[in-house]
């Protein structure tokens, strides 16, 4: 069940990425044609730059490229699987030095117990070889 819902939310989140991208080149388009307006007809920004809107629409058009790079190309190759997978390795890996400590420090306190003679049990062993 946890599942499904997951992938549910998934889905839906796709669906608003896609509306905004689809929202934002109609507002693009809508914004171009009131650049040029304002630039041709109501000569607004002429004495400052001609043509100025040429170079606002390109800049727009280059954030609407990011946009949809990030909608359909990113995303697609580090969506929520993507990072489900990352996570996977990572903790593994971080499983593994864990473990590799582990061992490390047991096999090191027994390097070191076996080094004390008067250890708890080393008095064992040598009660254990003086009784038999």
């Amino acid at each position: 069940m946890d599942d499904k819902y997951e992938e549910y939310e998934n889905a839906r989140n796709r669906i608003k990425q896609k509306k905004r991208l689809y929202f934002h080149f109609v507002f693009f388009l809508i914004g171009s044609v009131f650049f040029i307006v304002l630039n041709k007809v109501l000569k607004i920004g002429e004495t400052l730059f001609e043509n100025w809107f040429v170079w606002a629409i390109f800049l727009w058009l280059f954030f609407i490229i990011l946009h949809f790079i990030n909608v359909f190309v990113t995303n697609r190759f580090m969506g929520k699987e993507w990072e489900r997978k990352q996570l996977d390795k990572l903790v593994l890996k971080q499983e593994q030095k864990i473990a590799q400590l582990e061992k490390k420090i047991a096999s090191e306190m027994q390097d070191k117990t076996k080094d004390l003679p008067n250890t708890p049990e080393s008095k064992k062993k040598n009660i254990s070889t003086t009784t038999q």
